[in-house]
């Protein structure tokens, strides 16, 4: 089960992705705009700088930013972050540690491929993929496809 911490990590990304203007963005906007509470946002962005998703910045025109682009965030890195290790049984969160049942396991591989699932699930997910796109790009592209960039030469002189 993810925590709470782990889903308002990613919704601290998603929020600064949105908001992001190439400033610092201060965390009581944040708490604000998501309805969590600042003291305990101020906990989860500690850990979200040392682990080198974020960077912070104290003082006026102080808050947060994101150290890349969104589509350079994988959901699971974040996740993994703040939650640790999202293995489903201890014999495969701690490989160090030889179970004694190991090679007669019958259950083993089910929980070997649902790992797998998990992981190939949020590793594949970034966190560009969660980010809204604003209403007025919907009106104009109901799609939501990416235009199609424009030939520059047919282009050429016209105004």
């Amino acid at each position: 089960m993810i925590s709470t911490k782990g889903r308002y990590a990613i919704r601290v990304m998603i929020d600064l992705a949105e908001h992001d203007t190439g400033n610092y963005i201060p965390l009581k906007d944040i708490a604000a705009r998501q309805e969590i509470s600042k003291k305990y946002l101020e906990i989860i962005v500690k850990d979200m700088v040392s682990g080198g998703l974020l960077v912070g910045a104290s003082g006026k025109g102080g808050g947060y930013k994101l150290c890349r682009k969104p589509e350079e965030y994988s959901v699971g890195e974040i996740i993994e972050l703040m939650e640790g290790n999202l293995n489903s049984v201890a014999c495969l969160a701690h490989p160090e540690i030889d179970c004694p049942r190991k090679s007669a396991c019958q259950t083993l591989p089910l929980w070997t491929e649902f790992d797998e699932l998990v992981h190939n699930f949020l590793y594949g997910k970034k966190l560009s993929d969660l980010i809204e796109t604003p209403e007025s790009e919907k009106t104009a592209n109901p799609s939501g496809k990416k235009p199609a960039k424009e030939n520059n030469k047919n282009n050429a002189g016209k105004k």
